[in-house]
């Protein structure tokens, strides 16, 4: 396999990222209205089924399950599902490193930015790079937000509560993928 320089693929990327925008940007206003809201309804969709979950399943704090289902719901259901596997990762892999950290350091700013730094470092070494944002996210709530207990069964919650969100925002996304199948595919 031959190797590129790293700025050779950056500045292919940005001109890709920039292509996207641009089909983005010239599609017709009705076309970006009726996307809006289908984004909008299955935002609010899974949102409102992870919250509702985490409410029935007594978690700490159920708004974890919206938050998740927010940020992973996209157009369709193959980047959803991306996405929600990169979040999946990404907190296993930053409620791990922010466990150990924990147990070994506890309120600590400094350790908190290093543990933030590994978990994002490790995702990239891994060869996934988007989750590492996510393991950083992570680690910030698991170590930052404040909290009653030991850090394992907050991490542990958070990912419990995440799960939720990520499952919600698969199934409505599923669904709404079914439903545009259905419609917009001629008889």
């Amino acid at each position: 396999m031959i190797e590129r320089p790293i700025r050779e693929s950056r500045r292919e990327l940005g001109f890709f990222q920039q292509q996207l925008r641009e089909v983005y940007r010239n599609l017709p206003w009705s076309h970006r209205l009726l996307s809006g809201l289908s984004l909008a309804v299955q935002s609010l969709a899974a949102a409102s089924l992870g919250y509702g979950l985490g409410l029935l399943l007594h978690t700490q704090q159920a708004f974890w399950g919206a938050l998740t289902a927010i940020a992973v719901t996209q157009q369709n259901y193959l980047d959803t599902r991306n996405s929600s596997r990169d979040q999946v990762i990404g907190a296993a892999i930053g409620a791990s490193i922010a466990m150990i950290a924990s147990s070994l350091v506890q309120d600590n700013y400094l350790v908190y930015a290093i543990t933030m730094a590994i978990s994002i470092v490790l995702c990239w070494c891994f060869n996934i790079g988007n989750a590492g944002r996510l393991s950083a996210t992570t680690v910030t709530i698991v170590m930052l937000v404040p909290h009653t207990g030991p850090f394992w069964t907050i991490a542990l919650t958070r990912l419990g509560e995440v799960t939720l969100g990520i499952g919600s925002a698969l199934l409505v996304t599923g669904l709404a993928h079914q439903l545009e199948k259905r419609w917009l595919e001629k008889p």
